[in-house]
């Protein structure tokens, strides 16, 4: 079964695999085909979620780790404001046209990105899992999401959904299913459904209960 906490691991998983195909447009273009606009076009969201994401866990989650395991949280916003110099350095490649420039800017973000997550992952919220209850693990991932404005809700799920698996589908799907009141969920199946087309029958027949 799905705990709120793997709502989490699944979101990690969204970042990586766009900042991917973000790396692998700019490593094209730089290789050969000079055209940029496959990676600068999805970097101005991305950054958006990266920088929504690191203001959510400095404000929800990392003062829980203080109370838990005093020190841990320290690091990870060192990590945060080095992400932050390099996502800056990303927009500014939005108007550069140095393929090569680009290539080396999205490689680093990408390195940094992939440990600073597998880091998480492995380490700080396994910590999370073990100290605190299963309500307050509910709570943190609550007030995480409440960071995004409602209006920005289809854009994030027009953007992570086509980015996940199945399994992920289903586990994003069924935490938002228990976190959200019926009337706040209700809207997001209806973008759910568009966002992945075809696949939603696979999504329906993992979840029964949303048909």
């Amino acid at each position: 079964m799905a705990t709120p906490l793997d709502a989490i691991a699944v979101i990690h998983r969204a970042f990586r695999r766009d900042m991917f195909a973000i790396d692998n447009a700019a490593y094209k273009a730089a290789a050969g085909n000079g055209d940029l606009s496959p990676a600068t076009d999805r970097l101005p969201f991305l950054g958006e979620m990266l920088q929504r994401h690191a203001e959510a866990e400095e404000e929800v989650v990392f003062p829980v780790m203080d109370r838990v395991a005093p020190l841990v949280a320290r690091a990870y916003s060192m990590d945060h404001r080095e992400l932050d110099r390099l996502v800056e350095d990303l927009a500014k490649m939005s108007v550069a046209s140095d393929t090569l420039i680009a290539a080396r800017a999205t490689a680093a973000l990408t390195v940094h990105l992939r440990i600073h997550l597998d880091k998480e992952d492995a380490h700080l919220y396994p910590i999370l899992r073990e100290r605190i209850s299963a309500d307050e693990q509910a709570s943190i991932v609550g007030a995480m999401a409440q960071k995004t404005p409602p209006d920005r809700m289809p854009e994030v799920v027009r953007w992570m959904f086509p980015l996940l698996g199945h399994n992920d589908r289903e586990t994003m799907t069924r935490v938002w299913m228990t976190l959200m009141p019926e009337q706040v969920f209700t809207p997001l199946k209806g973008l759910i459904h568009v966002a992945i087309a075809e696949d939603w029958a696979d999504l329906a027949h993992r979840i029964p209960e949303l048909t």
